[in-house]
């Protein structure tokens, strides 16, 4: 027999992502496995809650009342469970967590391996994607996400800018010499970064007490991961321009050299998202005082749509 308030967890997320698989990859369960759930609810009430066909499905009259009483009782078992986290002070349990491949595989992957060492009974599924993220419609915990946010009803806690350097290695300088202004960079192999749309970005911008310096670049290899542009780079092949930290270990081993360090290429803001419940289990509010701890923002500590945490 199946549990039933799984059942009702993935008739609401189904409802809620438009599908069953969508619902059961959020769940962390096969497909199968969640139509098991939903036929065990039909079961029981006797009565059809979805419409399904190949390509949509679709909520009969019975399912939206269903699905609304369903997201009342879910939401009270979850205020409970909150309540006896939040008695107990213990972190526990899964956290679901998204960042930008760069920055999660650089900086917030070894700061998620001390957390978990520190909080034994915390969980981490870390999922690494620049494309952009839903923490609501797709279920996650906490999202790390560059760039502005939009007014939002999630909590949006400022971290530490993005900033971004432009190199080469030893060898490429001693080939083909050493950029001295930006516009020379036009007449360089320069490496392109693919972004989650799939475009590169074929123009890199500067500053320099005030004025704008603006290249159109030639890339012959181009990909959307920084860490292989600086394998790449580091190997002779070209310029690289990503973001510090990705860059960081091999300017430190003398593979890449920084270039151009009089202008500045823009860096872009990054934020922590996450639910403005109260109270907030203590897992999140853990990880959220270590991401927020280990990168602060310069002269600020949060921006939110809503509220602050």
């Amino acid at each position: 027999m199946t549990d039933r308030l799984t059942s009702m967890s993935v008739f609401v997320k189904a409802t809620d992502l438009g599908s069953l698989t969508a619902a059961a990859t959020a769940l962390g369960m096969s497909s199968q496995m969640a139509g098991k759930h939903i036929r065990s609810l039909e079961d029981r009430l006797g009565t059809p809650l979805m419409r399904r066909s190949t390509r949509r499905q679709s909520l009969t009259d019975a399912g939206r009342l269903f699905y609304e009483r369903c997201r009342r009782v879910l939401s009270e078992v979850e205020a409970a469970e909150a309540v006896i986290e939040d008695v107990s002070a213990t972190p526990r349990g899964r956290l679901r967590i998204s960042a930008p491949v760069g920055f999660g595989a650089t900086q917030l992957a070894p700061l998620l391996a001390d957390f978990m060492a520190r909080h034994v009974g915390i969980e981490i599924e870390l999922v690494l994607t620049d494309r952009y993220v839903d923490p609501v419609d797709e279920g996650y915990d906490a999202v790390v996400r560059l760039g502005p946010i939009a007014e939002t009803s999630l909590v949006a806690r400022e971290l530490v800018s993005h900033e971004q350097v432009v190199c080469a290695s030893p060898a490429y300088l001693a080939a083909h010499g050493t950029p001295g202004v930006p516009e020379d960079l036009a007449r360089h192999a320069c490496l392109g970064f693919v972004n989650a749309s799939g475009l590169p970005y074929a123009v890199w911008r500067f500053t320099k007490n005030g004025a704008d310096h603006t290249v159109r670049i030639r890339s012959r290899f181009q990909v959307n991961d920084g860490r292989v542009l600086s394998a790449v780079a580091a190997a002779g092949h070209g310029i690289v321009l990503q973001p510090e930290a990705v860059l960081r270990a091999a300017i430190e081993r003398g593979s890449l050299v920084p270039l151009l360090t009089d202008y500045r290429p823009p860096g872009r803001s990054m934020f922590l998202l996450f639910s403005a419940r109260r109270p907030q289990p203590p897992k999140l509010r853990a990880f959220i005082d270590a991401v927020v701890r280990a990168f602060p923002a310069t002269g600020s500590t949060s921006a939110s749509g809503k509220g602050h945490a």
